[in-house]
């Protein structure tokens, strides 16, 4: 999963100039204060004192429209030891399933054809390429996550992706006939170097980005997908305007549910064939201008919901926990340590944390140190809520918690408002 060109040297460090455009007109619009990194659970309450936090702004450039974070810490912390694994739900299975599907008969790739994935983490994506007799390679510079894929025979190159470091992969490995890039782009600090390694990688293939998408942070409230890793948040106009920045045309923009709604972007090279941005783009981009993108109006009105929803949802925990109730958390993903630290929330209103990944189990989160259990402590402790926190998968977890319904437990979904429900 994303990671960043190695470049930036120091621990932190902070831009003055858009990622896009270079403009300096940057204007701040929500602050979730100084917070610990959301990836970086601690092993024992002996780390907690010396526990760094950096400051969570976003901010607008009103040049070109992008959303993004100034304050950028080094991706040698944030990505050569990772703890993240896509393989541990069922829900991103089945989406990887369908995406090398969709991918390998839309570009009628054979097995004289090469993949090559970016930020291919412990290559559960790329498994599914080769199930379809496609060659493929995968990058991904987490070192612990690279040598897991290696082990499930997928060639993995444990490096920090660059332009630099495609025009090697080209000379070693041969043109690609598509370049993959899940949830990466947005975790890159140098934007413009890491679109133009992925042109050097093909010549008539297809580059295929999916990442988040702006729209659903500011329609959907979905605040608690900012953090230090995604240091930008993409609309369709910003979008065009750095796809053409690096002499590269976007063809076509798919919307897909994951994450909590994603774009899925086709872009091929500038040619006489494609000389411009697609008619279907042209017009999400013409959408965006009609909801005020780029305007301040939408992001003034994020920032009032999200304080609203700290408001409501620690109310909701504090008075259920006065009440006597033990309450459990569901997921120990990125987004849910943003949204615990940002609220407030601790083990005074929180029990524990249950997670999937055996690498979180028996870790504690950061900024808050609540414990993280494996998921069969919900049996043995039995809570009367659990808050999901994973809330994109909340349908699936939700599901697989049928005894804890029946026996009259219930579920709380934080995002966009704190919601009870019993299944």
């Amino acid at each position: 999963m994303t990671h960043l060109n190695s470049s930036i040297k120091k621990a932190h460090s902070r831009r003055t100039k858009c990622r896009i455009c270079d403009g300096e007109d940057l204007e701040s619009f929500l602050f979730l204060g100084d917070q610990a990194l959301a990836n970086s659970f601690l092993k024992s309450p002996d780390d907690f004192p010396g526990e760094k936090k950096y400051p969570l702004d976003v901010y607008r450039c009103k040049d070109c429209s992008l959303v993004q974070l100034l304050d950028v810490i080094s991706p040698e912390i944030l990505f050569r030891e990772y703890i993240y694994v896509t393989g541990t739900s069922e829900t991103m299975a089945r989406h990887n399933r369908r995406y090398a599907k969709s991918v390998v008969s839309g570009l009628g790739l054979n097995a004289d054809d090469l993949v090559v994935e970016i930020a291919s983490n412990d290559g559960s994506l790329l498994s599914c390429f080769r199930e379809h007799g496609v060659r493929t390679l995968g990058i991904e510079p987490a070192r612990n996550i690279a040598a897991v894929a290696r082990e499930r025979c997928i060639d993995t190159l444990d490096e920090f992706f660059s332009l630099e470091l495609a025009a090697k992969v080209r000379d070693d490995h041969g043109v690609a006939s598509a370049v993959v890039a899940n949830n990466v782009l947005a975790h890159v600090d140098d934007t413009r170097d890491f679109l133009s390694g992925c042109r050097e990688l093909i010549d008539g293939g297809m580059i295929i980005t999916e990442f988040p998408y702006l729209g659903e942070l500011l329609e959907k409230q979905e605040y608690d997908t900012v953090y230090h890793e995604h240091l930008c948040y993409f609309s369709v106009i910003a979008l065009m305007r750095l796809y053409q920045a690096v002499d590269l045309v976007i063809v076509k923009i798919e919307r897909t549910s994951v994450h909590g709604g994603s774009l899925r972007v086709y872009a091929a090279r500038n040619s006489e064939q494609r000389p411009c941005h697609a008619q279907g783009v042209l017009d999400m981009a013409e959408r965006e201008c009609q909801l005020g993108y780029q305007t301040s109006r939408p992001y003034v009105a994020l920032s009032e919901a999200v304080q609203s929803n700290r408001k409501a949802l620690l109310r909701l925990l504090t008075d259920l926990k006065d009440e006597g109730n033990q309450i459990a958390a569901y997921g120990a993903p990125a987004k849910g340590n943003t949204l615990l630290n940002y609220c407030g929330i601790t083990t005074k209103q929180i029990d524990y944390i249950v997670d999937q990944n055996p690498l979180k189990v028996g870790l504690f989160t950061p900024g808050t140190h609540i414990p993280v259990m494996p998921v069969s402590t919900l049996k043995s402790k039995r809570p009367n809520y659990i808050l999901i926190l994973a809330w994109n998968y909340a349908e699936e977890i939700m599901k697989g918690q049928s005894e804890f319904t029946s026996s009259g437990g219930k579920f709380i979904l934080p995002i966009p408002k704190p919601m009870v429900t019993g299944a």
